[in-house]
């Protein structure tokens, strides 16, 4: 397990151009998959309802604490690496009394399944887990986590939620009564698993390694030598802030070179980035807008072996969406991920 964390290399930083500069705004995109963003995933009013309560029940400075411009600094800086500091922007929920702690969790259910509510708090007690080995202890706690608000939460208008701390991000973004977008996403990992204590057993990604390796190792030799895009394993992810959609380049092996149960593999994974996490409604809707686009030109890249608790990395990068692993130790206990919609980047479309 690596007790440090590595900032997300630049492509002129590494060995293999993966994409590099190639921007990709919603006008390059399909019609469809535009069309997709632009219909928005679903009405915006239980949120509404749900932050509205929880901004009520916040006195004044948590208020300030909890409150941010749209489409400033802060909302265009995600950032749920352990650099600068785990300390993310927002209100923490260990700043919260009890009935604000059950009104941030009621908002959060307004958004994701009682699926991503439990994997959420599995990545927030893996900071316990991590102080309980005397790796940040007095710096990490599953309660140093933050809600934020940006703009102003109305039936009109721009707006977003955010939840940020260290391995964990959603931002969803409200323009004109409808969710817009509910990326970038990230549920990351550090111990992904967990051999001893209380928690032993515990294993936050286990879907999102167990599907892509059984992917890979499925594939006959000369399409595992397309698929890896390189023999080195991908330390982080690419698609950081500022470079969301910097690295949309389709490399690899594309879906339609698949067989059927491989194409499978394929989408269930891209299904438990995209689509698992989220409540019904916006699942549903998500689900549309993933697969909006061409389905035959979606691209699988590897990077490094298929071993067993050993370094790894891969992409998967479609018409209209990107996901990306990487390892950040050798043994593949630390893991970061992220899902980002292309043609709504934090609810804007360039």
């Amino acid at each position: 397990m690596s007790k440090s964390h590595r900032r997300p290399a630049t492509p002129d930083r590494r060995t293999v151009v993966l994409g590099g500069s190639a921007f990709l705004g919603a006008a390059a995109l399909p019609h469809t998959v535009a069309g997709a963003a632009a219909a928005g995933l679903g009405t915006a009013a239980e949120l509404l309802a749900a932050v509205r309560r929880f901004l009520t029940g916040l006195e004044p400075d948590k208020q300030k604490a909890a409150s941010f411009a749209w489409n400033g600094p802060e909302w265009r800086g995600w950032n749920y690496f352990g650099f600068p500091s785990v300390i993310k922007p927002g209100l923490r929920l260990e700043q919260m009394d009890p009935g604000q702690k059950t009104a941030a969790w009621d908002l959060l259910a307004t958004l994701l399944s009682p699926q991503g509510i439990a994997k959420a708090k599995n990545v927030m007690v893996l900071q316990d887990v991590l102080a309980a080995q005397g790796d940040g202890a007095g710096q990490r706690s599953s309660e140093r986590f933050s809600f934020a608000i940006f703009g102003t939460p109305a039936d009109s208008g721009t707006w977003g939620v955010r939840l940020e701390g260290h391995h964990l991000h959603h931002s969803i973004s409200v323009r004109d009564g409808q969710i817009v977008s509910v990326t970038p996403s990230s549920f990351s990992s550090n111990p992904n698993r967990i051999t001893s204590g209380p928690h032993a057993g515990l294993n936050t990604l286990k879907d999102e390694e167990a599907l892509a390796r059984t992917l890979i190792g499925d594939l006959s030799p000369a399409l595992q030598r397309r698929a890896r895009v390189s023999g080195t394993p991908l330390n982080n992810i690419l698609s950081y802030a500022g470079r969301e959609r910097a690295n949309a380049k389709k490399v690899g092996l594309p879906v339609a070179e698949l067989a059927s149960a491989q194409r499978d593999l394929l989408w269930q994974l891209i299904e438990v980035y995209a689509v698992e996490y989220l409540s019904p409604t916006l699942a549903a809707a998500q689900r549309s807008r993933v697969r909006s686009g061409d389905q035959a030109a979606v691209h699988f890249a590897w990077y490094g072996p298929n071993t067993p608790e050993r370094a790894f990395g891969y992409r998967v990068i479609g018409d209209g969406f990107v996901i990306e692993m990487g390892s950040v130790d050798p043994a593949a206990f630390h893991l970061h991920t992220v899902y980002i919609d292309l043609p709504s980047v934090l609810g804007t479309t360039a």
